[in-house]
């Protein structure tokens, strides 16, 4: 009599999607957090607000950024940004700054540009040259973007005599998180080269990777998977060699768009990168009370 047929043994589980503990830490309280940005006020005396301008490719979240941001602030959601859900073409046309409402005819000292994304196209989209005008305040507000024409000396749009108010302090790339493979070379060359300018300018920089519930079911899931995401970290590994952006300035956020209510685990790390954008641009404006070199000690304007 033959020996019975052995069992064959199971098969391992496949990997986890997640890792065991988050490769990046979040401050557990986010009151704090946004303590630090009720109470922040520019030091220097003729600062008004620090200047934040978003930019990249279409429809990645731009415009959805600020809406998230002011609707943490408010602690409501907020839509003062207009949207496009359907358009597979850029929806912002002008250069507008945004303010959030703190109190009754009050603003928080913070303000954001919205501008138009770049396309593959090079008849389409914002070109790279509006971009630098923009960092460098010679964009004046509600200046309609021509994607055949960049804005010259001389035209209506154009600002001569930029105050230190009306130039940027921080320059927010902002890509979606599953689309960091997908960028082709004219993008990706669009980005690389206003970098490369806002370095020269010395203005600090941040990365914001948003739409990461898309990206990544496990995040979908559950949005506290956000820094446990294998996919997503090797996603800001790869936008980091892609851009040269060092992965502390690169943030991972999930924008509100279907919520009716503001929701904690949303919001801590919108305030995270929030709070990093804030005190980069303070540390540079600060030093450019002498030079117009950032120095700050966690400065994100080398390009790697």
């Amino acid at each position: 009599m033959g020996n019975p047929q052995s069992t064959p043994p199971p098969s391992p589980p496949p990997p986890s999607p997640c890792l065991r503990k988050p490769w990046r830490q979040q401050q557990e309280n986010s009151k704090e957090l946004l303590n630090f940005i009720r109470d922040y006020r520019p030091r220097r005396t003729d600062m008004s607000h620090l200047r934040i301008l978003l930019h990249g490719p279409v429809g990645a979240g731009k415009s959805n950024f600020f809406n998230s941001v002011e609707s943490v602030l408010r602690d409501q959601i907020t839509t003062q940004a207009l949207t496009d859900a359907t358009s597979g073409s850029t929806f912002t046309l002008k250069h507008k700054t945004y303010k959030i409402e703190k109190y009754a005819q009050s603003f928080y000292p913070v303000v954001f540009n919205d501008i138009m994304g770049f396309e593959e196209n090079t008849n389409n989209g914002v070109q790279v040259e509006d971009v630098i005008l923009a960092m460098k305040g010679h964009v004046r507000e509600d200046h309609k973007f021509n994607p055949v024409s960049p804005l010259a000396q001389g035209d209506p749009g154009f600002n001569p005599n930029p105050t230190v108010n009306d130039k940027v302090h921080v320059l927010v790339c902002v890509v979606p998180a599953g689309s960091v493979p997908l960028l082709d070379t004219a993008k990706v060359q669009k980005l690389r080269q206003v970098r490369v300018a806002a370095s020269e300018l010395g203005i600090p920089q941040v990365a914001i990777l948003t739409k990461v519930d898309e990206a990544c079911p496990e995040v979908k899931k559950d949005i506290n998977n956000i820094h446990k995401s294998k996919y997503l970290k090797q996603q800001v590994e790869q936008f980091s060699v892609l851009l040269g952006i060092p992965i502390n300035c690169i943030f991972l956020i999930k924008n509100y768009e279907s919520e009716i209510n503001t929701s904690e685990d949303i919001n801590r790390p919108i305030l995270t990168a929030l709070k990093q954008m804030v005190t980069y641009g303070e540390d540079y404006l600060n030093s450019n009370t002498s030079s117009s070199r950032c120095k700050s000690s966690a400065c994100c304007c080398a390009v790697l």
